[in-house]
């Protein structure tokens, strides 16, 4: 129709304009898709960014902690700013992550273990990190989304949680601090963080 309306070279342009933007479209939908396709949570992939970018500004990252008696966190961030356990979850393309009065909702249905499974990881956390270290620490449970349908403004908080995609998440966390720790505090709260928190079940002895 352009080319009939106008000339052959404008309806060339705007079918490759047509062709391009449906691409990238079909593209942005298989890549948010692709690590549950896997069968993954999205751990491997939030590891992977978190080394590139927050590992490289300062900030200790401990990966596949042990949170005794809770499980284990994908990633505790220690920074500056704070301390942010990071929890993993990729849902189906079409599944839609919304918020209404303060809570999460997916496909219309509220995340009640999801949501306390996770804030009492992150006090437990906490409470371990604060004990071994000295220091008075707050860690703020945030989950990075892999897939589905989020809301157009993110990162968004439902019940006390903060959601977002990844790249996102990490910049809500670099503009958000609730601490203002120095280079050596940051050093002490992560060397008690790795004792508190240990990999697959093995407590780390004090002389560490």
């Amino acid at each position: 129709m352009c080319g009939a309306l106008v000339n052959g070279v404008f309806g060339i342009a705007v079918a490759l304009l047509v062709a391009g933007a449906d691409t990238l479209v079909h593209w942005r939908i298989y890549h948010a898709s692709h690590v549950w396709r896997r069968g993954l949570r999205g751990e491997e992939r939030m590891n992977r960014i978190l080394r590139l970018t927050l590992e490289r500004r300062g900030h200790r990252i401990l990966f596949a902690r042990t949170v005794p008696g809770h499980g284990s966190a994908d990633e505790l961030v220690v920074g500056p700013g704070g301390l942010w356990l990071v929890h993993n979850e990729a849902w189906q393309p079409d599944f839609e992550l919304s918020h209404h009065g303060g809570r999460l909702f997916i496909e219309g249905r509220t995340q009640s273990k999801l949501v306390r499974e996770v804030t009492a990881r992150a006090d437990a956390a906490a409470r371990l990190i604060s004990d071994r270290s000295g220091i008075p620490v707050k860690v703020r449970p945030v989950l990075a989304v892999h897939g589905g349908r989020m809301p157009r403004r993110t990162p968004f908080e439902a019940d006390g949680i903060t959601f977002a995609r990844p790249l996102k998440l990490i910049w809500w966390m670099r503009r958000n601090p609730s601490a203002d720790y120095s280079a050596d505090e940051v050093e002490e709260i992560a060397r008690a963080a790795v004792h508190a928190l240990p990999i697959g079940g093995r407590v780390m002895p004090a002389s560490v």
